[in-house]
């Protein structure tokens, strides 16, 4: 085999539809649009869940009751094998692995949990540890303390 030799699989390039091309292309003269209608027309769209101007579903709906999503604890997760970046003896902060680039997005803190092997020895201060990750901590000779939470909202530009 060759390089000239490869070729994609059968089925899995498309052409591209082009509309508007004459009537022998099959999408000519009214170009997969149909007859007239909102849709039929330049910029004619409509927005997600519009019904024609019946009350949408989503209105119809009742909105009662509780949901305890909006009050629930976000962490972001940090596995403890991402540690072994840190030097022996360093401090981990839910900031610092911020700015390691560890722990991205919005949340209430940091969660550190027990996937992999830490080799390091090391004080890692943040929100929540699950019972796996403080044992491999405290085994590599490691200290795990628990701060408050300290809620990450993203940034308005």
């Amino acid at each position: 085999m060759r390089l000239h030799d490869l070729k994609p699989n059968p089925g899995a390039k498309h052409r591209r539809k082009r509309v508007g091309r004459g009537p022998g292309s099959g999408h000519g003269k009214t170009s997969t649009r149909g007859h007239k209608g909102q849709r039929a027309r330049a910029g004619g769209s409509i927005r997600v869940g519009f019904e024609g101007g019946q009350m949408p579903l989503i209105r119809r709906l009742p909105k009662r009751g509780f949901n305890n999503a909006r009050h629930a604890t976000v962490y972001i997760p940090v596995n403890v094998a991402a540690l072994n970046r840190f030097e022996d003896g360093t401090v981990v902060t839910s900031q610092l692995l911020r700015e390691a680039g560890l722990a991205n997005g919005p949340g209430d803190g940091v969660k550190i949990l027990g996937h992999g092997e830490l080799s390091r020895k090391l004080t890692v201060q943040v929100q929540a540890f699950s019972a796996s990750a403080r044992a491999k901590i405290e085994q590599a000779g490691g200290t795990c303390e628990i701060v408050p939470d300290q809620r990450v909202v993203k940034k308005e530009d």
